[in-house]
């Protein structure tokens, strides 16, 4: 029993010592003032302070735009068919769009009828005609236009530092822009002279050219002169970078197509191949052909063909076209 009550002591006298060690030596032996004293002396000066802050605050304005860009793709996917029809340069009305989509499978499913191809094989036609024709249409007038306002988007620039250095305000050399370019670049950037008279902010009524024309290098342009709105800056030699960015863009464009298009030909002789053995063969021997269209189970057979066909066309699509 003494035994045991000396080790209970003893455990109890080092348990005591060890918190009065952890928690009391260091106020009894100056360490916590040393680090008071070292934090004080570690302390940034108000000047790296401002210029921490105000480092601090540009890459938050950063960060603020690409979060906007990113909202904005994502907002690129269910594009309205009225913001698509601006995006190709047509000035139609929802209204009209649907009209003529359906006067045009109407007038492809009379045509088809009356050619002897059959109620499915009319019907089918009709539907790629009324929905997938006039969509096709859109994407390719927005893709040449893309293409358009792209080439001439880097000498728009250009000009556009040459005036900011030689003392001309930024609106003005946008003016500039506005008044030379060939289309569809001079468009864009009216609206853009036009939204900032109304009273929009120059920064957000350039960030608004994403949203007619959705190409990287529109949201490029956008960004700079938000950025330089809000923060400032030498804006000059941003757009000159900017320039140079996308003139180096359009050299890799270039390069990329170049490097695919004995894949792009590859692709259109093997997709053209069944439509032209097709069209011989029904030169040659229409009886034999026709009854594709004309018997239940060659229209059957003819419309699982050209889903098929769809589908290794579009695989072949996207194999053949990058995105950098």
């Amino acid at each position: 029993m003494k035994m045991q009550s000396l080790a209970l002591a003893f455990l109890a006298a080092t348990t005591i010592g060890g918190v009065a060690w952890v928690f009391i030596y260091p106020y009894l032996s100056g360490e916590k003032k040393a680090e008071s004293r070292r934090a004080s002396v570690a302390k940034p000066e108000p000047a790296a302070r401002q210029a921490d802050k105000t480092q601090r605050s540009r890459r938050e304005q950063v960060e603020t735009s690409l979060k906007d860009l990113e909202t904005r793709r994502q907002k690129e996917k269910s594009i309205p068919l009225s913001v698509r029809l601006t995006q190709a340069g047509l000035h139609w009305t929802t209204q009209k769009f649907w009209i003529f989509s359906g006067v045009l499978g109407v007038v492809v499913f009379a045509a088809a009828t009356i050619l002897g191809g059959g109620l499915l094989g009319a019907a089918g036609l009709s539907f790629g005609a009324g929905f997938g024709l006039p969509r096709w249409g859109l994407s390719f007038l927005k893709k040449r236009r893309e293409q358009a306002f792209l080439k001439a988007l880097p000498d728009a620039v250009d000009v556009i530092v040459r005036g900011i250095k030689a003392g001309l305000p930024l609106f003005e050399s946008i003016k500039v822009v506005a008044a030379d370019a060939p289309e569809p670049l001079k468009g864009e950037f009216l609206a853009i002279i036009e939204t900032q008279a109304i009273g929009m902010p120059l920064g957000d009524a350039c960030a608004r050219l994403f949203e007619r024309m959705p190409v990287p290098e529109a949201n490029f342009f956008g960004i700079v002169i938000a950025i330089q709105q809000k923060s400032g800056g030498n804006l000059s030699e941003a757009l000159g970078n900017l320039s140079k960015v996308l003139r180096d863009r359009k050299k890799m464009a270039e390069k990329i197509q170049a490097m695919s298009m004995e894949a792009k030909a590859s692709a259109a002789i093997i997709g053209s191949l069944p439509p032209i053995v097709m069209l011989l063969v029904y030169l040659s021997t229409p009886d034999y052909i026709s009854l594709l269209w004309t018997h239940p189970t060659g229209q059957l057979m003819l419309v699982g063909c050209v889903i098929w066909m769809s589908i290794g066309i579009f695989v072949m699509k996207r194999m053949i076209n990058f995105d950098f």
